[in-house]
């Protein structure tokens, strides 16, 4: 049951660097979708530090249209604070399908039209808006595989510590 990381044009490259740390830690497919705010080539990616990069399975698509083509037979959730399911409402264990969270771009979202075609599909973290009026999308995306994988049992992660015993004296 694969879990895939969408980001829909991402602008901010820290963002997208901390998401793809966590997509190498969890063995999560990234998929950004263009266009990016930022580079990805070999002396971007060294100056960010991103020396796991090639760990990670990337797909770059064209377009949203591009992505909805390429993911149609998987399962989509919509990550937006406008959604009115709320996330750890959702079973993430029982479709048999792919899954693939959707993130919008920093500054707006994801486009309205849609959201409104997915609507079912769209999930939201509670959050007290009076003081902020979104969270970080790295951190957003965390909290959402880590969701998934804990309802899938944590699949091919490493449950216990690594180190041996009589280092830890």
């Amino acid at each position: 049951m694969p879990n895939h990381i969408v980001l829909f044009e991402p602008l901010i490259p820290a963002n997208t660097g901390n998401i793809s740390r966590t997509c190498a830690g969890t063995n999560t497919h990234l998929h950004l979708i263009k266009p990016l705010g930022f580079e990805t080539d070999d002396k971007q990616l060294k100056r960010a530090g991103l020396d796991y990069w090639n760990k990670v399975e990337i797909t770059y698509h064209e377009n949203l249209e591009d992505f909805i083509e390429y993911a149609k037979e998987g399962k989509f959730y919509l990550i937006s604070k406008f959604a009115d399911k709320v996330y750890s409402d959702e079973n993430f264990t029982n479709t048999g399908e792919d899954h693939y969270f959707i993130f919008g771009k920093e500054t707006t979202g994801l486009p309205e039209s849609f959201m409104k075609e997915y609507e079912e599909d769209c999930l939201r973290i509670p959050m007290n808006d009076e003081h902020v009026r979104s969270l970080n999308l790295s951190n957003t995306a965390n909290i959402l595989i880590y969701e998934a994988l804990r309802q899938q049992g944590f699949p091919n992660l490493e449950l216990s510590h690594h180190y041996e015993n009589d280092k830890l004296k």
